[in-house]
This record gives structure tokens, sequence and C-alpha cells, in this order.
């Protein structure tokens, strides 16, 4: 029995040259399909190889497509979740800044304006005693009629003509149905609590006896407080029969969400001096307490509108030049639309909150 052989290893030779490449797929299906000379099955092999390489460039083409469009729709969402979160953060500044700041400022160059031209009609005698002006036309909501003084609580402020939601953002307001204080008959002054410097914020500490005084266009007349009326309490005997009444009104509660009003019935502290009645106007929609002015439904829509396009256009910006540039671009427009929409929507809430 012969011993088993082993092979032995060939070395490779050092010096020999190096072996060529694989020619690359293209190159290498043209040498088989050259080679083929009619060989049947080895046009089908290169055909079949040919056609797997095709089928992989559709594969990988279709792929990328793919790739695009989703990217392409989280884009899309992505684009819907920042222009919600920019409207959402506008109306929250906005609102905000109404309520506090911007309001308080707003009521404080508004009462600079009324006082100054309180004082020059004064001082000329024009100011309005009623519903009509010198010149017998019906008296402009907004007009200053009379200065409200009430030292005890702090409170310094020009009585504008009509009680609407509009009117009161400016400071108090005269109901138009009733007459001038110091005046023959009933009085009605009212104005916000919260918003917009809250005029009569304090209005709540005021006690029987203390006085304060109204000015208008016919002279001082002095109040005496007789009863600081809540929700269900009785209007004082001596209230209904004094022959110049005044009653100032605002919220009661919880200033940012009012539960009723809160009254504060005052008389006239020397009944002698009754000033002569002027005229009055009838009553219009939203010159009652709480009332809301539904006028401001339009405005608000077109305002909404174009808080919505500036909020999608500075969301497509962000896209386009970057999160700083877009904000520094988009943010004064922005702001400047949030408080417009801010500045509509609180004529839907109610006139002395």
């Amino acid at each position: 029995m012969s011993a088993p052989t082993t092979e032995t290893p060939v070395e490779a030779d050092p010096w020999a040259a190096p072996e060529d490449p694989p020619p690359p797929p293209g190159r290498r299906l043209w040498r088989v399909w050259k080679q083929a000379n009619g060989n049947e099955t080895v046009r089908r092999v290169a055909a079949l190889e040919s056609g797997g390489l095709i089928g992989l460039a559709g594969y990988l083409s279709l792929k990328r497509l793919y790739i695009t469009l989703r990217d392409s729709k989280r884009r899309s969402s992505l684009l819907g979740v920042g222009t919600a979160l920019t409207i959402l953060g506008a109306l929250m500044v906005g609102f905000l800044a109404d309520a506090t700041v911007v309001g308080r400022l707003r009521h404080d160059r508004d009462r600079q304006t009324a006082y100054a031209s309180l004082r020059y009609n004064l001082a000329n005698g024009t100011t309005p005693t009623g519903a009509y002006d010198i010149d017998g036309k019906p008296v402009r909501e907004g007009t200053p009629m009379a200065l409200l003084e009430i030292p005890s609580i702090g409170l310094r402020e020009v009585v504008r003509y009509g009680t609407t939601p509009g009117d009161l953002m400016s400071g108090p307001g005269l109901r138009r149905d009733t007459v001038l204080p110091g005046q023959a008959g009933g009085s009605v002054i009212m104005a916000r609590r919260a918003l917009y410097g809250g005029p009569f914020q304090y209005l709540d500490q005021l006690q029987t006896g203390i006085q304060f005084k109204v000015t208008t266009g016919q002279g001082e007349s002095t109040f005496k407080v007789v009863d600081v009326r809540r929700p269900g309490d009785p209007i004082p005997p001596q209230f209904l029969a004094a022959p110049s009444r005044l009653v100032l009104v605002t919220t009661s509660g919880n200033p940012y969400l009012p539960e009723d009003l809160l009254r504060v019935d005052a008389v006239l502290v020397d009944d002698a001096n009754v000033l002569p009645t002027g005229s009055v106007s009838k009553p219009q929609p939203g010159d009652e307490a709480l009332s809301t002015d539904r006028s401001a439904w339009v405005p608000l829509v077109l305002w909404g509108q174009a808080l919505v396009l500036a909020a999608i256009a500075v969301t497509w910006l962000r896209g386009r030049w970057g999160g700083r540039q877009a904000w520094l671009v988009g943010s004064p427009l922005l702001l400047a639309l949030g408080l417009a929409v801010a500045d509509t929507a609180a004529r839907l809430l109610p006139n002395v909150m």
C-alpha cells in the first residue's frame, strides 16, 4: 500500500505580472454577447443579466422617488404644524399684551387726549350738556362729557358719551339714555374693571358716606355714596327719593370671569344745586351692562385671515431663509396682527369686563 501523497503548494511568482481586474458589468456583458456567435443559450444568459441590471436601476429609481415623496409629506405636515403653532403663539401674545401692557398704555393715552379736549371745551363753554351739542347736532360716541374724581380710590377719569364695548375701551362712559350727573333724574356711568386699564377696578372698596365730585359743562356736583349693591341687594329708599341720582356700574366676582354686576348708588349732596335736565338719546345695542358688540365679527374674520396668511408666509420663509432670518422679518408683522385680532375680539367680551 502506497503512502498518501501530499500536493506541494505552488508558490506565487513575485515577479509575475498582476492579473487584470475583472471588467465592469457593461463590458463583461458585451464580451458575453460578442462571444455568443449565434449560441442561443449564451444569448439568453446575456439578456437575462442585462435585464437584471435594468430592473435594479428601475428599483433604485422608484425607491428614490418614494423617499422624495415621503420627505415631501413630512415637510408638508411640519409646515402645517409650524403654521398652527405660529398662529397660536401670535394670538396668545396678542391677547396677553392687549389685556395688560398695551391695553393700559392705550387707556392712559386716550385719557390724556380726552382730558385735553374736555379742558378746551370747558374753557370755551362748548361741552355738551345732553344728547345734542351747541349746534343742535347729535353728540358723537366717545365725546368727552364730564370729569369723574374719587380721591379715596385714586380715580380721576374722563367720562365719554356711550357705553358700548368699543366706547369703554377708552375709559368710563355715560349711558346715552340717562342725564348728565348733577341734573334732575338718574345718571349711569359704566367702566371696565379688568381690561384696558381697569378704571373701576377698586370700585368695590367704596363705602357708604364717601363723597366724590363730577365736573360737567354746567359746573361741579358733589355726590355721596349711599350703598354698594351686589346681586340680590335691594335699592335703598334714600337713593330712590333723591332728585339727582348717580349709579356707577362694573363687574363683580373674578375680574376676568365676571359673575354679575356691582353697583355703587350715590346721591347729590345738596339738593338745592340740582342742574337743569338736558336731552337724552334712545338706547342703542350694546349700551346695557355686560353687552357685547356683535358687529366685531366681520373685522375679526378679516384680521384672522390676515394672521393665517402671515403665519404661512413666515413658516415658508423658515424653510427658505432659516429660522433666525424668518423670525426677524415676520415677528413684528405677527405681533401687530395678533394685537389687532385681540383688540377686535375684546369687543365680543362684556363691555364692563
